[in-house]
């Protein structure tokens, strides 16, 4: 195969592999993909399957977490250095790859170029719902590391207004698909998988991540929505949220 015939192959799967030699633009897109993984990508995981999963387990059992958290040495650094300005860094120069790319859906609309597209925009959908989520409950209202056993009621609050709801199921719907999609572009930009089948067979998982981060996060939020109402102040603590003893 030619040279010329490699390239309209890899443009038609929407995959743009990293080239060599492009100096300092070819370090960031580097380090733009693997902050993806991680850290980015490792706190999604984290987030969705660990933390926020423990909120299927009732009010006390995601208060402890919060609390497990909120006690790690030098959480603001780790959070800080973890997860915001990686997440910054990732997002930001996405938007200026984006920015300086074409989409190609209209002119090769293979189904690789349909998911490439989905995957930045929900990439933006996700930015956006990360910032909103971070300011609401971090910097906003009552200290959740400082008074862990009200984050559960505190949640809730925000899900009890459906715009809310609704932006934070598009939000989980899109973080999840631009990582495990970008699981997929990330092998194959870094030759980690070559050849059509493994492709296919990664593509697969992928898929299959994507659903059970949504699954996970979906079930997490149906049970804020439905649990009943928990208090919301700085007075609460885990007797508060400890299941009622049946006496004898």
């Amino acid at each position: 195969m030619s040279s010329n015939a490699s390239s309209a192959a890899a443009t038609a799967k929407g995959v743009a592999p990293l080239q060599a030699g492009q100096g300092h633009d070819f370090l960031m897109r580097r380090l733009h993909s693997l902050s993806g993984i991680v850290p980015v990508g490792a706190f999604l995981l984290e987030h969705v399957l660990v933390s926020n999963s423990q909120a299927i387990n009732g009010p006390l059992a995601y208060g402890a977490q919060v609390k497990f958290l909120g006690s790690l040495p030098f959480v603001l650094a780790l959070e800080a250095f973890g997860i915001w300005i990686p997440i910054l860094f990732h997002a930001l120069y996405g938007f200026y790859i984006w920015y300086q790319g074409e989409s190609n859906v209209t002119t090769y609309p293979w189904t690789g170029n349909w998911m490439y597209t989905l995957q930045r925009w929900t990439g933006g959908i996700a930015f956006a719902y990360i910032l909103w989520h971070t300011y609401s409950l971090r910097f906003t209202g009552l200290d959740l590391h400082a008074h862990p056993y009200a984050s559960f009621g505190r949640v809730q609050a925000e899900l009890a207004n459906p715009w809310y709801l609704a932006f934070y199921i598009v939000g989980l719907l899109s973080a999840s698909w631009h990582f495990a999609y970008g699981i997929w572009l990330f092998c194959a930009k870094w030759g980690i998988v070559s050849g059509e089948k493994a492709r296919h067979r990664l593509l697969t998982i992928s898929l299959g991540l994507f659903f059970l981060l949504s699954g996970v996060g979906m079930a997490s939020l149906y049970k804020f929505a439905s649990s009943p109402k928990q208090p919301v102040s700085e007075s609460v603590t885990e007797k508060d949220l400890a299941p009622a003893v049946v006496s004898k």
